[in-house]
This record gives C-alpha cells, structure tokens and sequence, in this order.
C-alpha cells in the first residue's frame, strides 16, 4: 500500500469523525434554523426592504455551508454516503438549490425552504419519528382502504336518501364524499349540514351519528394507535442497537485486557527462563 493511499484513508477518517462529531452536527442545526428564519423574514417586503442585501447574504453562506458538509462527507464515506436514505434526502435538498432562480425555473427559488426538512436528519428525535411515521405506513394503508369503503358505502346512500332535496351538499358521490368528509372533521357539522338536513328528515340522526362515531372516533383513533406502536417499536429498536453497541464495546474492552493479561504472562514467563539461564 502506497504512501498516498495510506494518507487518504487517514484523512477520511479524520473527516469522517469531524462530521459526525456533535459540536459538527450542533453547527448545521444552528445554520439551518438561521437559514430557515432568514428564508420567513424574505417574505416581508419591510425586511427586504430594509434587509435584503443581508439576508441574501445570509442565505448564500448557508447554501455554501452545505455544499461544503456534503462534499466532505462524500470525500468521508466516498460512495458509502449514498448507501443512508437521510444522506441521499440530504444531497437532493441542497441540490435542489443549485438550479438556476431565474425564468422558468424561478419557482425552484421558493423550494429553498425545503432545506429546514433537513432538520429531521440532523436531529436524531425527530429522525426517529420520521423513521416512525415510515413504519407505520403499511398499517395505515389498511385503515384508509376501510375508510374509503365507509365513505364510499355512506356517500352512495346520502345521495340517494338527500340528494334530491339537498343537491349542493349530496347532488353527487363527489358531493357527497366532501360533505361527509366536512362531518367527519366536526367542522361545523351540526349548524352547517345536519341540522338543515334534520328539518326535512328527522330521522337523518340515525345516518350521520353513527357515520361520525364510525370514522371520528373510531378509525381516525386506529391511525394513532399504529402510530404509537410505530413508535414504540423504532424507540426498542434504537433501545437494542444501543445495548448491543455497549455490549460490543465491553466485549472487545474484555478482548483487549485479556490480551493484555497474555502479553504480561508471556513476559513474565520469558523473565522467568532468562533468570534461570542467567543463575549459577
């Protein structure tokens, strides 16, 4: 192995450490809050007015800040970077920078403030629960395959029980799917849709309380349940690979004693055969 090799490795991992060191990490959260205050502050024509010139600053030196972290860690981890989904979403979001602001592609400029997403891969809470949310997709797939069934069982029948005297409301399954989808959310439901529905169908109450109890408190609550089995499950994930990394470490800190406890011996037991050899 050449001399140059030898000095690319060593320098990588010197990087590598320096990237994943915590005050590293601490560094571009506080740039990424900077710039994400910074990008809410462009919005207001008296900031820019008084503090354009400024903020721009600012946010071309956070771009640059990243550009720099993610050519470091590229020259750290080579083609090893890509292998982790939050270094790939990391490369997409300042790459997303780096396209021209100016003509068609002028609506990109306001994509700069998908940098502060990055949050979620630089701190490791909230990167627990997105890895939390993604977990739990599959099982909320479910549930919204028996939401759309109830809506769509519900919509067919407020269409053909109110249509015809309530069309603006239930005239169509679209209709009714976004009338019902209003009731779901207790947005005014009552005052807004069921009460006028009520005067001309008293008996309407026996539909929409149990529509209500079978989606608001029902379904909806399924979602928080996966959710915090999701969650539960990602942080006993974390809890074991913790206690395994601890456990890896004691066992190679025992390896290394043991090691040392043979070394000792040996030396001991070659001190032993010179005395012996050396007396009369």
């Amino acid at each position: 192995m050449s001399t140059d090799t030898i000095n690319v490795k060593l320098n990588s991992k010197l990087i590598q450490k320096a990237v994943s060191s915590s005050w590293f990490q601490n560094f571009i959260t506080v740039v990424i809050v900077v710039n994400a205050v910074t990008l809410g502050l462009e919005t207001s024509d008296y900031m820019m007015k008084y503090f354009g010139p400024l903020l721009k600053f600012i946010d071309q030196l956070a771009l640059k800040i990243f550009i720099i972290e993610i050519l470091l860690k590229l020259y750290a981890y080579r083609f090893s970077f890509f292998k982790q989904g939050w270094n790939i979403f990391d490369f997409l979001i300042v790459g997303i920078a780096l396209f021209p602001s100016s003509g068609t592609l002028s609506v990109l400029r306001a994509l700069r403030i998908l940098r502060v997403f990055r949050l979620f891969s630089i701190v490791p809470k909230l990167r627990s629960v997105i890895n939390a949310l993604l977990d739990a997709i599959p099982g909320m797939f479910s549930i919204i395959g028996v939401l759309l069934l109830v809506f769509y069982i519900a919509s067919v029948l407020s269409t053909k029980l109110f249509g015809a005297y309530f069309p603006d409301w239930f005239g169509s399954i679209g209709k009714s799917m976004y009338s019902l989808f209003q009731i779901m959310t207790l947005e005014s439901w009552s005052m807004g849709i069921v009460r006028p529905v009520l005067q001309k169908f008293p008996l309407a109450w026996l539909f929409f309380i149990p529509f209500i109890i079978i989606t608001s408190f029902t379904v909806l609550n399924l979602f928080i349940a996966i959710l915090v089995s999701a969650t539960q499950s990602q942080h006993d994930a974390e809890r074991k690979a913790e206690m395994e990394g601890m456990n890896r470490e004691a066992h190679d800190e025992r390896s290394l004693i043991v090691s040392e406890i043979r070394n000792l011996r040996s030396e001991i037991e070659m001190m032993r055969k010179s005395i012996k050899e050396d007396s009369p």
